[in-house]
């Protein structure tokens, strides 16, 4: 199959599958319900948030003709685990997340940023641009680890803005032997906080950093649920330890944090015919309250692949902005080499950054369908 031919990859859709323990939906329309209704009482009339939360829960319960927005399944479990108190702030993140990226609409902050603690990753997994080998090695230049104090200055400047926060992007966040401390700072300022990990370094001390922080999602990278699949796509990697650090993680939670409100999740990237879902819920399912298959995007070559026939603009530019373990901002990890940077945060706030000529710039070409003047997105096929 030509490059050209290949589908497109819906980035908003990009969970192909899901296997969760429980649905909460009635239980939460119940509460989006009450939530409506007391908005109403308030006559927040003026008041932007409260305006677009209400947009929200009409589109919700069905009351507006033509709805943009809805729970999907993982998103029905994390608002069913909030707080009453947290609910119409979470809405308001969650509408602009999954609206405004349709709408072509940028606030003057992005709905989730993506901060990663370390570039470095201890794995080669086939599918993942660590195999390249320019990008991976230590001369690179690309290699290194977040200075805790510049990721102060980052939760900084979003704490009250965003509400989506993952620690992750193209190495592995527990390399960084701050990210304990991260966690600390970050503590009770966000509502939607993810951690992505491969749980090959998930010792006993930062599993009760990661339960006290109080993140709301954790996710072990798992693309299968025996050996010798595993190792074979997740390259240096142990089934048997990966495993073990999970169970002992579950332990600590179970036993010291009974009250947390964490969602546990093993995520697997569908690239293999011998990956099964069924087999990953009836193992994994065991330990994590969601199992779930995300779509393969073949970006490990990006700059290698030839040019495509994608036109449509990637939302992505108007969903989320990555901030590297240097400070330097990017508008995807597709261009996991930066060569669309607009700078650092040390050049400008991170409002700034986005809303800035290079973003704005990127945001247009892609609007009039001119991705394929721009280099890696001529090569890639989210949208």
């Amino acid at each position: 199959m030509s490059a050209s031919s290949l589908a497109v990859y819906d980035k908003a859709n990009s969970i192909m599958k899901l296997r969760a323990k429980s649905s909460t939906q009635k239980r939460v329309l119940e509460r989006v319900t009450a939530l409506r209704e007391r908005l109403i009482q308030q006559q927040a009339t003026g008041n932007r948030r409260s305006e677009i939360v209400r947009i929200a829960c009409d589109d919700l319960l069905g009351i507006n003709e033509n709805p943009k927005f809805w729970l999907r399944d993982h998103v029905i479990e994390e608002v069913d685990r909030l707080r009453d108190s947290d609910l119409e702030r979470y809405l308001y993140y969650r509408y602009r997340y999954d609206v405004y990226p349709a709408e072509r609409i940028a606030d003057d902050y992005p709905p989730c940023v993506q901060i990663e603690p370390a570039s470095i990753c201890n794995f080669r997994c086939v599918f993942c641009y660590q195999t390249d080998r320019t990008f991976s090695d230590k001369k690179s230049g690309h290699m290194g680890v977040m200075d805790l104090e510049l990721f102060k200055r980052i939760i900084d400047q979003l704490e009250g803005e965003v509400e989506a926060i993952s620690l992750a992007s193209r190495g592995e966040p527990l390399v960084s032997p701050g990210f304990p401390e991260m966690l600390n700072y970050l503590s009770g300022k966000f509502l939607a906080v993810k951690v992505n990990t491969n749980a090959s370094l998930l010792d006993e001390r930062k599993s009760h950093a990661i339960l006290e922080s109080n993140i709301q999602t954790l996710v072990f990278s798992a693309d299968a649920a025996k050996e010798p699949l595993y190792s074979q796509l997740r390259v240096n990697g142990s089934f048997e330890r990966t495993l073990r650090n999970v169970e002992r993680f579950m332990n600590i939670k179970e036993t010291h944090y009974p009250g947390s409100r964490m969602i546990t999740r093993v995520s697997g990237v569908a690239y293999s015919d011998e990956q099964d879902i069924d087999e990953m819920k009836h193992f994994w399912g065991q330990l994590v309250d969601q199992v779930i298959f995300v779509r393969y995007n073949p970006w490990e070559n990006v700059y290698e692949s030839p040019p495509n026939d994608v036109v449509q603009p990637c939302s992505d530019v108007w969903r989320r902005l990555f901030v590297w373990w240097d400070g330097r901002v990017n508008p995807c990890d597709v261009d996991y080499k930066s060569t669309m940077s607009p700078g650092t945060i040390e050049d400008r706030a991170i409002s700034e950054l986005w809303r800035g000529n290079v973003f704005e710039g990127l945001r247009q070409q892609h609007l009039a369908g001119r991705r394929q003047k721009l280099d890696p997105c001529a090569r890639c096929f989210f949208i």
